[in-house]
């Protein structure tokens, strides 16, 4: 496959986006999104907030998220509903690409096109160079072993996320955009029950 006969598109349709949730509900189970973060293909901050608690929240996950109350007070975040017409707006018409992007959706509350998806926990060639075929694997280890880097050292950062999805997917996007041109879609499909969160 060259490059000329399947160009990957330009920079501009590509935004990364990730997101850290908390937990609310009994026991903390119930994820709500406390921070989102988009960048763009060269990992410049395009969005980056905090998120107002639409519930009361019952478990910061501070030890993974780095998450504190302080964090999501009123003076220091922005309404949900006003994040995710936001976010909504940022993303249309853009390809998105992030880890395990179905779980981002869904706390967005947001459905975007699965077609304009650039998801690096469902990419086959990186899952297969892990001996992982069927499984999903974690950003940090996909990071460390395809690119030797480092993420997710002290807490679970989007910003960070974003930016190490947009790495991953740069180092094989002629293969990717080659594979998606010629209608082979390299990649699994997200968990049936995310299914609302495509189009």
């Amino acid at each position: 496959m060259s490059q000329q006969k399947f160009p990957v598109p330009p920079a501009d349709k590509f935004l990364g986006l990730s997101t850290t949730s908390v937990g609310c509900g009994p026991g903390g189970g119930t994820p709500m999104i406390a921070r989102v973060a988009l960048v763009d293909y060269r990992g410049q901050i395009v969005f980056c907030t905090y998120v107002f608690p639409t519930n009361p929240v019952t478990d910061y996950r501070t030890s993974t998220t780095g998450i504190q109350a302080s964090d999501l007070r009123e003076e220091n975040t922005m309404p949900w509903k006003e994040v995710q017409q936001r976010v909504a707006q940022l993303i249309a018409g853009k390809i998105i690409v992030g880890h395990t992007l179905w779980q981002d959706l869904s706390v967005l509350g947001i459905r975007h096109p699965a077609v304009a998806t650039r998801d690096v926990a469902l990419y086959q060639p990186f899952r297969n160079a892990l001996r992982s075929p069927n499984h999903v694997v974690g950003l940090q280890t996909l990071m460390w072993h395809l690119m030797r880097r480092r993420v997710q050292e002290n807490h679970v950062c989007p910003l960070e996320n974003a930016r190490a999805s947009l790495d991953l997917y740069r180092s094989h996007s002629n293969e990717w955009e080659g594979a998606v041109a010629i209608g082979q879609w390299p990649s699994h499909l997200p968990p049936s029950t995310f299914s609302r969160c495509y189009q």
